[in-house]
């Protein structure tokens, strides 16, 4: 079989765009203590990053829906890889030679154009795959983002172990690695184009973001992603910070055991819930996952050990673990008119989250520090990650509103 008639090739090509944008969001958080102790960076700057990140991300998203159904998938997703590629090999170098802030944003903004393209497009190209068990197919999909994350934690702190973490920045340049590798794969392998029920009668007939954006459905589908985004990057951006600064504990052991479990349990849900999710009430699921994602939290703001703290950050990845991709499948099944156009929406909507949380978590946090003589950074940390247990409480009560509700336009 040829490559570009092998469909199997292009499913595993998302699987390491995902496994691309774990490392572009999760690594740097793993070095978030080297950015305040090297480079003398507050919590609201390594906030302002997070929030940059996906900020830049939506904007991305958002642009995506003007011209992605134009030009296709290859040239948006080939360019999204590069951007990768060279985002993370600049954050090894550009930080030592100007002014580590400013270099770090420029970074980040090449990093996040990656994302928010890689975002954008996997979803729909998956989703356009001769594969009949969609859902089942977008939830493997995204736990290939948590695999990715374990990954990168995993051989993150490898590394920082042997060669020590004052040497991230070759760790940073490695990782560029992957996203390399992915240019050749994506530039070669086959690519459909995601068609909705009025592009099968008229493949003149894109359905626009006004459209998409005067249908109830649609606007609760966004409100379900921010959400999403909010509870997942909230714990996720922070973990390893708040464990090593916040819980004093030793940094491999809480990237092991707050980040990589984090990562771990958001995982084997998606893999579980994926191979079983045909069975599965979509809306009843999402329902249990953000209640799950309370009890996460408050687990972790107000136990007094440390460990159980980490206990309560695995139990937030395991409920937000669904949260992302079903909110897509659930869209697409009820909505099947949105098309591509719709999943870019949904994007942006998520990456609102994404942006959002992280940046309550590190600007409450910081006013807590300042403000109160310098507060122990456990505590101004746990303040910040229980103002960002509001998008779980959001996302449950729209849930219990949108279970009772039988309108599907």
């Amino acid at each position: 079989m040829k490559l570009k008639d092998n469909h199997k090739l292009t499913l595993y090509s998302c699987y390491i765009g995902y496994i691309t944008q774990a490392i572009i969001n999760i690594f740097p958080p793993l070095v978030f203590i080297m950015f305040q102790k090297s480079f003398n960076i507050s919590l609201t700057q390594i906030g302002i990053l997070s929030s940059f990140n996906f900020a830049v991300q939506m904007i991305v998203d958002f642009l995506s829906i003007k011209f992605i159904d134009k030009i296709g998938y290859r040239v948006p997703i080939v360019a999204a890889h590069i951007f990768s590629a060279l985002g993370l090999f600049l954050l090894g170098v550009l930080p030592f030679y100007i002014e580590p802030y400013l270099a770090m944003l420029i970074c980040f903004f090449i990093n996040a154009v990656s994302g928010g393209l890689i975002e954008v497009l996997v979803s729909p190209i998956v989703e356009a795959l001769p594969e009949k068990h969609k859902t089942k197919a977008m939830n493997i999909l995204h736990s290939f983002y948590s695999w990715g994350s374990m990954i990168v934690v995993i051989l993150s702190t490898l590394y920082f172990n042997i060669f020590g973490i004052e040497n991230w920045r070759y760790m940073s340049m490695l990782w560029a690695l992957v996203p390399f590798i992915n240019i050749f794969l994506f530039a070669n392998v086959p690519l459909n184009v995601l068609k909705t029920h009025e592009d099968n009668m008229n493949d003149n007939n894109v359905v626009s973001i006004r459209k998409l954006l005067s249908v109830k459905i649609v606007l609760v589908f966004s409100v379900l992603m921010i959400c999403a985004g909010a509870s997942e990057q909230s714990i996720a951006q922070w973990v390893s910070l708040f464990a090593e600064a916040g819980l004093n504990v030793d940094k491999t052991i809480g990237d092991i055991f707050g980040a990589c479990m984090f990562a771990f349990c958001m995982g084997i849900v998606r893999l579980i819930y994926g191979m079983n999710s045909e069975k599965i009430d979509i809306k009843k699921a999402l329902l249990i996952s953000s209640f799950l994602c309370i009890i996460g939290y408050l687990i972790t703001v107000f136990s007094p050990y440390a460990f159980l703290s980490l206990i309560g950050c695995a139990v937030s990845g395991l409920s937000v673990a669904m949260m992302w991709p079903s909110v897509f499948s659930l869209s697409s099944k009820i909505y099947s008119k949105g098309g591509t156009a719709m999943f870019a929406l949904l994007a942006l909507a998520g990456d609102a989250g994404c942006s959002l949380g992280p940046f309550i978590v590190g600007i409450v946090s910081n006013d807590i520090y300042n403000n109160f003589n310098n507060a122990i950074v456990e505590s101004s940390l746990k303040v910040g990650i229980l103002f960002a247990v509001f998008f779980p409480i959001l996302m449950f009560i729209v849930l219990l509103f949108f279970k009772n509700n039988k309108t599907n336009s």
